[in-house]
């Protein structure tokens, strides 16, 4: 079986320990504080490839010394992508191995999928007026999701709106704009629905993860994959290839 180090031991990654031997995957290192393990033990020198979920104040730190380690690194974590500069410096200097995504569910990749084609579709008709909304639980800890900009960049690039605006608004949004609104309460389901409205009627695409397992699975095939490519891939560019 191959060797797998989950990296940060919260509720992903309980998850990811139970789930990972139904995969071909063998559990040799858990690393998390509360655990008292770091990067620096020893068991995670038999890993062959590591999926790390923590949080967005830690997870750059975490895959720049898996990277050091010359470790495989899957990242389910979001809100750090404002590193993926250093990340595409450090390819320039050394080969790695790394996939990196805002949403790892297999769901929510064909979510995005259906959200593509049809906002190519609606782009032809100018009557309709695209927005988005995303709920959470209250420990979510970004907002916006990184979810929540993927959907966004994916309406940018398909139609008429030219601008993401996640902000409160205080004035009449502008018809470039396309406004994306995030909520965060008691223990609400990761929520995203894209919508387009007119005068005559609404339509609209919503995705509910009813649990983590969609996200762990994605994890889990992206981690196989990734053994026999490397280079720097995001998760939803390499979708269709672990489902041919």
């Amino acid at each position: 079986m191959k060797k797998l180090a989950i990296v940060g031991y919260g509720r992903m990654g309980k998850l990811l320990d139970r789930l990972a031997p139904d995969h071909d995957f063998e559990v040799c290192s858990r690393i998390d504080p509360v655990l008292g393990t770091s990067l620096q033990d020893a068991s995670l020198a038999d890993a062959d490839v590591c999926i790390e979920f923590s949080t967005p104040t830690v997870a750059w730190n975490n895959i720049s010394q898996l990277i050091q380690l010359q470790k495989p690194v899957v990242c389910g974590t979001t809100g750090w992508l404002d590193h993926l500069p250093e990340l595409h410096a450090l390819a320039a200097s050394q080969s790695l191995s790394v996939v990196y995504g805002s949403n790892f569910s297999v769901g929510m990749n064909l979510f995005f999928e259906i959200v593509s084609h049809t906002a190519t579709l609606m782009s032809t008709q100018a009557q309709y007026d695209a927005y988005g909304l995303e709920l959470h639980h209250n420990r979510k800890k970004d907002s916006p999701s990184g979810t929540a900009r993927k959907l966004s960049d994916i309406i940018l690039s398909r139609g008429t709106k030219t601008t993401a605006q996640f902000d409160r608004l205080n004035r009449q949004p502008l018809p470039e704009e396309f406004h994306f609104a995030s909520v965060r309460a008691g223990d609400i389901p990761g929520t995203h629905l894209i919508g387009f409205d007119s005068v005559a009627d609404s339509i609209e695409l919503k995705h509910t993860a009813r649990n983590r397992e969609g996200f762990a699975l994605g994890a889990l095939l992206a981690a196989s994959w990734l053994l026999s490519h490397p280079g720097i891939h995001e998760f939803s560019s390499i979708f269709k290839d672990l489902h041919r």
